[in-house]
């Protein structure tokens, strides 16, 4: 067994079983990749994948058993390199980040400033998507850091910490009747059309939920994963905004009027998360105390050795969020 066929069948099944996909992101062959793969097959005396003819079908049983371990030995060998690279240039390297829109646009510009001019010599990789795909990346070890609000308390291999709280603005044209409601009440909001954020991005389950609990349903006709996507639209006359009050920003939102609104809705905790077993350079420690400064390098050494969710809430229970 060599460390190549695990890498090529990790890779073949992240790349959905495509071969010749994988041959061109490895810069090798196609037929040297199936065949090592056969010879990892041949070995083991089970298939990783079944097939149909020359194509791969799906992931055996037996496969999913043999990816997941293959995966925790590819992991082992990244963090051994991190480890050689930090004893001999603690100062270079790369830091891969996948986070939404909204963290991306309106939370990590500072931070990332800050941090570029502290490491110019690390290379900063951002990738968005929605939460779950950040989760995902995340949890199969594609990125060092997921920052999001949703789905990362759905991934076991993740350990995630708060990092601060927000809650909601509305968004209205100027003139318009809900700048004379006071105060504002989600009767009031349930009355006009809503315009925000697509289920599952950026706190919207508890929108959801607080409508839900107060017996209402509001009338979504619009949703979108970018906050200025959703401002656009609340222009043209579309509805009501609900966004990040993050999100709101008085120099390009002129025209707009914004309503609060973190009477009506639970705040919302943004949260910071990487895979289990991650072996931590001394930049990524001080990214995450740049973007959540209570983030102490003990604190996530602490929090790196619970056992458990519950026991990683009790270490963070007393800590007072910042509120953005």
């Amino acid at each position: 067994m060599k460390l190549q066929q695990l890498r090529y069948i990790w890779e073949v099944a992240r790349h959905d079983l495509n071969v010749s996909a994988t041959a061109q992101a490895l810069y090798t062959s196609q037929p040297g990749i199936s065949k090592q793969i056969r010879m990892l097959e041949d070995e083991l005396g089970v298939e990783v994948f079944a097939r149909s003819g020359k194509h791969l079908t799906h992931v055996t049983p037996a496969g999913e058993a043999i990816l997941k371990i293959a995966g925790d030995i590819l992991q082992q060998v990244e963090s051994i390199r991190r480890v050689a690279q930090e004893f001999r240039d603690e100062d270079r390297g790369d830091l891969r980040i996948a986070t939404t829109h909204t963290q991306a646009r309106y939370a990590l510009p500072p931070v990332i400033k800050r941090f570029t001019e502290q490491f110019p010599d690390v290379s900063l990789h951002m990738h968005q998507g929605t939460p779950m795909q950040i989760s995902e990346m995340a949890a199969k070890g594609n990125v060092d850091f997921a920052i999001a609000t949703e789905a990362l308390e759905l991934f076991s291999d993740l350990i995630m910490m708060p990092c601060y709280r927000w809650n909601r603005t509305v968004v209205v044209p100027q003139g318009h009747p809900l700048t004379k409601v006071r105060p504002l009440t989600l009767e009031a909001l349930s009355a006009y059309p809503i315009v925000t954020y697509v289920f599952g991005f950026t706190g919207r389950s508890k929108l959801d939920e607080a409508f839900s609990s107060a017996g209402l349903e509001p009338r979504v006709v619009f949703t979108a994963a970018d906050a200025d996507v959703i401002k656009t639209y609340v222009r043209l006359g579309m509805g009501v905004g609900i966004i990040a009050h993050m999100a709101v920003d008085p120099e390009l939102d002129k025209g707009l009027v914004t309503l609060d609104a973190s009477h009506l809705f639970e705040a919302s905790v943004t949260r910071i998360g990487f895979r289990k077993g991650t072996f931590l350079r001394g930049f990524m420690y001080e990214f995450m105390r740049a973007f959540a400064p209570h983030l102490s390098r003990e604190l996530v050494e602490a929090a790196v050795k619970c056992s458990s969710r519950d026991e990683l809430d009790a270490l963070f229970a007393d800590i007072d969020l910042p509120v953005r």
